[in-house]
């Protein structure tokens, strides 16, 4: 019996083993047929080459094109030529600039020194707050007045006053104290100068004077807008053009008293103290910031005993690490002497740093030592070295102290009591390192980084302008106040970064090349891929690092900084890169051999480099018709230019600028305006390619006119040449297209800007001529039902074996067009003959739940999918073990992209000090404690800068608690077809299935037909392939050694560090003070409460 069940067990678990072998063998066995698969791939791509060519017209237009070749001239481009014609233009423009700003400054000083300073004076003035606004009696309020303003295009279309400057005084300057109404009487000779320089250029943007006093006077006068508190807080004297101007390069050490004495109010004001003067800093300045109590540390270790370049980047990681500050122990101000001294001597010693001005700032609370000792043997009797003191909190028992040390090095003493203090008291050093320069009267002129001024002008036109800015400082002449050498403010004018790079123009460059400058510490001023801007919910604002992108973090194939070590030193020459160059925001690779062009502009930091592309990119051809001919293909009405290419100047005479390029290029060369300047060579092209377009017009109408009618879904036809010319007709009404805004004024990307050729123009001329380049934009947002494709080829003229590429033409189809007709072609119906067919027959895409088909192009996007929300998306987060097996084969190859522009979410900070801010008890606390010091201070003072300047503490604890975004490096792959493998077919295995796919090129396209078994799991063992960017982590010492690395940089030519003539005396003193008792003692019994 035991046995006879033994035998049955056996039979069944035989059965069993069977049964579920020949399950295996059966799914292994599922075989798609590849000849199928290679039938519809042809069947699918003649009908879109058949599609691509009658539409677009391709085909007639290369034949245009080919027909010319014999009297058209190949030139090729002689690069360095090329970039020393374009410094040269931009050497001349940014000249006038600086003529302009060299005679307000002659103005200023000469207006100056015939005033007579009048303390009683009584002037009333266009406050830039108050103009245009009336009392409750209908009356203009006093500072006020009538003020026309009309908008004005050059300006951004803002209303101004061409006729008139106005004045703008911060909230916490009294706009009626006699220093700010003398300087701002003697400033009214500014206004004819300004006017003046305006009408002697009139590509002149904003001209204005900052007074050391704080007032800032503008031109074209504007109605100021106030932030959202009512508060103006722009300082110009805060501004980098102001900073630079008024002083040389310095190397600073901010040296902060942490000991127990410092807490509370004392080191909030402390902390804020040295973030004005972190503000005080540019990229050509150098700092550290040591904190002191018994011992001396390091705000940051990684810095310990060097300087580091006050570049954006720095000065912000300086501000988060200051917030952690905790008091403790008792200050010994003479080890933070040392340490000071012993990082400034190091530096000169060793040639690091700036090599010119040296400065500490010492922040305490007060000073007991015998620190004589120090000075004595680190900086007298030279006294290289200045120290600036400020002694906070209202105690002045250390006073003498604290100004004693001041006084004995060259430096400057205040005393900063209030938040409301720290403002005017750090701007002081400024004037006392600026009185060598102006005693001696060396009227530098420096240029500034690149800038966004979102604070000067609310409005987005200008927030999102990058410009530098150009600037003087003005002295006073006279004798009597000589040594002292009194800062009087400086003067400066803006330029769009735009404008300038206009001198640069893109058809000169090719459809790849492009120009940029960058400064002489290697940060980029302008370039096609700089991205200033990140999305922070709905808004755009600027990156926290916008404007110290380096060189090599643009250009990073550039991995021996060989390019930016050339550029930095100001020399000319050129270099070859291969590059991977990326289009659609990154998403596409293109394989490209650059060559880099660059050279100095003359009396600027500046370099300019340009890139040619070899090959097509280094060709260009010239051909001639005559100016009517032209000019009537010119005129049709399927024609426009691109209105961001300068083809004739029309910003220089107010008439002309309401016209676009086209109506200017029109009246130019039909002699209505014969004083138009305008770009003959450029003209020249356009005329040509406009009479060897023409036929496109009739063709297409043609089309559209024909009995049989236009297919439904083909929308556009459209064509863009290498002169900005573009060709379109609407084969559809707007109501029946899906891609509305196709080629549309708004379609930044799908037409010629001033940064690039449209991404349809730059992705084809890659392409070989005559096939076309099909893709779904990656960007479009119009949902599963409102996709859309774009089909393109390149047309190429050829003369002595070199090539050019004219120009590029396709035509722009509904997604779900071609949907249709693919699901028509990849279907085998029911009664299909399936006799010596190997595998599943009939084999369906559409209605065959066992298998996936799709639609991919050579960069693994998904055109095609029975499921509509996979279009746009890569084929390996979908199908990720397909894809894993076809890198392995090497039909797709990864390639691996970097973006040192990035921004990571940031985590919340770990260290200790930021523990209570992380608490909502200690926030609460924290912001009572605030609340009541500060509105107590605030009765004291009798002012509201309290107020709003908390917002910067806000700011702070919120970076300390994480969350926000943050500058960071990222990698992420692309990736590539290989198109020597037309066809391949493969068996995946996935534990207990196996998954078969087929992929076959479709011919004369860049596309694939994928088909996969649907029915097998595999993403268990082989998870998605995303193209989702990873931040590059670095371990803290490859941290810290990147934080403390020195790139090349070169340093300003000038410094004024020293002059004998000095009054060294004039150091500051003590600020009278009158408590009321009561009030006193109500903060002090507030301060214990809470301190508790």
């Amino acid at each position: 019996m035991w046995q006879g069940l033994m035998g049955r067990m056996r039979s069944v678990t035989l059965l069993w083993v069977l049964c579920s072998s020949w399950t295996i063998q059966t799914q292994a066995q599922m075989r798609i047929s590849p000849e199928t698969v290679q039938q519809w791939a042809n069947n699918f791509g003649k009908q879109l080459m058949a599609l691509s060519n009658r539409y677009s017209g391709a085909q007639l237009l290369q034949k245009k094109y080919k027909e010319v070749e014999p009297i058209v001239k190949m030139e090729e481009i002689d690069g360095l030529k090329m970039v020393k014609e374009f410094a040269e233009e931009m050497e001349n423009m940014l000249g006038r600039k600086m003529k302009s700003v060299k005679r307000m400054a002659e103005t200023a000083e000469d207006a100056d020194f015939y005033h007579e300073f009048n303390a009683t004076l009584e002037f009333d003035y266009y406050n830039s707050m108050l103009i245009n606004t009336l009392n409750e009696d209908g009356n203009n309020i006093e500072l006020g007045g009538e003020f026309p303003l009309e908008e004005n295009e050059h300006f951004n279309n803002l209303p101004v006053n061409t006729q008139q400057s106005v004045v703008q005084v911060p909230t916490n300057v009294y706009n009626k104290d006699p220093d700010i109404l003398n300087g701002v009487f003697m400033s009214e000779a500014l206004n004819d100068i300004f006017i003046s320089n305006f009408e002697k250029d009139p590509t002149l943007t904003w001209q204005y004077f900052g007074s050391s006093t704080g007032f800032f006077r503008l031109y074209p006068g504007i109605k100021w807008t106030p932030d959202e508190n009512g508060v103006v807080t722009f300082d110009g004297r805060n501004r980098n053009w102001y900073i630079q101007a008024a002083t040389s390069p310095k190397d600073i050490i901010i040296a902060v008293d942490i000991s127990g004495s410092m807490k509370g109010l004392r080191l909030t004001i402390a902390k804020h103290t040295i973030n004005t003067i972190l503000d005080t800093l540019g990229e050509n300045d150098f700092v550290n910031v040591i904190a002191y109590s018994d011992y001396v540390q390091y705000v940051e270790p990684c810095f310990k005993g060097t300087l580091v370049q006050a570049d954006l980047d720095n000065r912000e990681h300086f501000k988060l690490l200051v917030q952690e500050l905790q008091v403790k122990g008792e200050g010994k101000v003479k080890k933070a002497m040392k340490e000071s001294f012993k990082i400034l001597n190091e530096a000169a010693a060793e040639g690091r740093g700036s090599l010119c001005n040296q400065a500490i700032m010492l922040i305490t609370d007060g000073a007991m030592e015998d620190f004589q000792q120090v000075f004595e043997e680190f900086n007298w009797p030279d006294r290289k070295v200045r120290v600036f003191t400020y002694l906070i909190g209202r105690e002045l028992t250390f006073a003498s102290n604290v100004k004693w040390i001041a006084c004995n090095n060259k430096g400057y003493y205040t005393h900063i009591s209030t938040l409301a203090d720290v403002q005017e008291n750090v701007m002081e050093y400024l004037h006392v390192l600026s009185r060598p320069m102006v005693i001696n009267h060396d009227h530098d002129i420096i240029w500034t980084e690149a800038y966004m001024d979102s604070v000067l002008f609310n409005t987005q036109a200008e927030s999102l302008l990058l410009m530098t800015s150009v600037a003087m400082p003005v002295f006073s002449k006279k004798e009597e106040t000589l040594s002292h050498g009194i800062l009087l403010g400086v003067v400066g004018t803006d330029v769009p970064l735009k404008e300038l790079m206009r001198l640069a123009p893109r058809y000169k460059l090719g459809v790849h090349g492009y120009a940029f400058l960058n400064t002489n510490n290697g940060y980029i001023l302008s370039h096609p891929d700089l991205r200033p801007l990140y999305k922070d919910g709905k808004k755009l604002k600027p990156k926290p690092n916008y404007n110290s992108v380096d060189l090599s973090e643009v250009e990073w194939e550039d991995t021996e900084d060989a390019l930016r070590t050339a550029m930095v030193k100001g020399e000319t020459g050129t270099i070859s890169l291969d590059v991977r160059a990326t289009v659609e925001k990154g998403k596409r690779v293109v394989f490209l051999k650059n060559e880099y062009f660059y050279t100095t502009i003359n009396e600027t930091p500046f370099s300019l480099g340009i890139v040619l592309t070899n090959g097509h990119g280094k060709n260009v051809f010239i051909g001639n018709v005559s100016v009517e001919e032209g000019l009537h293909d010119l005129t049709a009405s399927d024609v426009s230019i691109a209105q961001e290419w300068t083809y004739c100047e029309t910003d220089i005479d107010p008439h002309h600028r309401k016209l676009t390029q086209l109506q200017a290029v029109v009246r130019y060369l039909t002699g209505k305006e014969p004083d138009l300047e305008c770009d003959e060579r450029l003209l020249q092209q356009t005329l040509f390619d406009a009479v060897v377009t023409a036929p496109m017009e009739a063709y297409w109408t043609a089309l559209l006119l024909n009995a049989s009618g236009i297919d439904g879904g083909v929308e556009t036809a459209f064509l863009g040449t290498r002169s900005g010319l573009m060709r379109m007709i609407r084969y559809a009404g707007v109501e029946k297209r899906v891609a509305k805004k196709f080629l549309t004024a708004s379609d930044k990307e799908n037409i010629f800007t001033l940064d690039h050729f449209p991404v349809w123009y730059r992705r084809a001329a890659e392409n070989p001529a005559g096939r076309f380049l099909y893709y779904v934009p990656t960007e479009d947002n119009s949902g599963v039902n409102g996709r859309f494709v774009i089909a393109v080829t390149p047309v190429t003229v050829s003369v002595s074996k070199k090539t050019a590429v004219a120009g590029a033409i396709g035509v722009q189809m509904s997604l779900e067009m071609l949907e249709k007709r693919f699901w028509s072609i990849a279907n085998q119906p029911n009664d299909t003959d399936c006799s010596g067919i190997e595998g599943l027959c009939p084999l369906s895409c559409s209605d065959n739940p066992d298998i996936s088909c799709y639609v991919i192009d050579s960069n693994g996007f998904i055109i095609i999918s029975r499921d509509k929300a996979d279009v746009g998306k890569f084929l390996g987060k979908i199908e990720g073990s397909v894809m894993s097996q076809l890198l392995k084969m090497g039909m797709f190859k990864r390639v691996v992209l970097y973006d040192y522009q990035a921004m990571c979410k940031a985590h919340a900070h770990s260290a200790s000090g930021a523990r209570p801010l992380l608490s909502p008890f200690y926030n609460l606390l924290a912001a009572l404690k605030w609340f009541l010091s500060n509105f107590l201070f605030l009765l004291l003072d009798f002012n509201i800068y309290n107020l709003w300047h908390s917002d910067h503490f806000t700011e702070a604890s919120k970076k300390l608690k994480g969350g926000f975004l943050q500058p960071c490096d990222t990698e992420y792959p692309s990736f590539v077809y290989e198109p020597s493998i037309k066809e391949t077919n493969s068996l995946i295995k996935c534990g207990r299935c196996q998954k078969v796919f087929v992929i076959q090129q479709i011919p004369d396209s860049n596309l694939l037909l994928v088909v996969i078994q649907a029915d097998c799991d595999c993403s268990r063992q082989y998870p998605p392939i995303t193209m989702e960017p990873k931040e590059v982590k670095y371990n803290a010492s490859v941290k810290c050694d990147r934080m403390r690395s020195q790139k090349i940089r070169r340093r300003p030519e000038s410094c004024h560090a020293y002059h004998p003539q000095e009054n060294a005396k004039d150091c500051g003193g003590a600020v009278a003070i009158s408590l009321s008792i009561m009030l006193f003692f109500a903060c002090l019994s507030v301060s214990a409460l809470i301190h508790r």
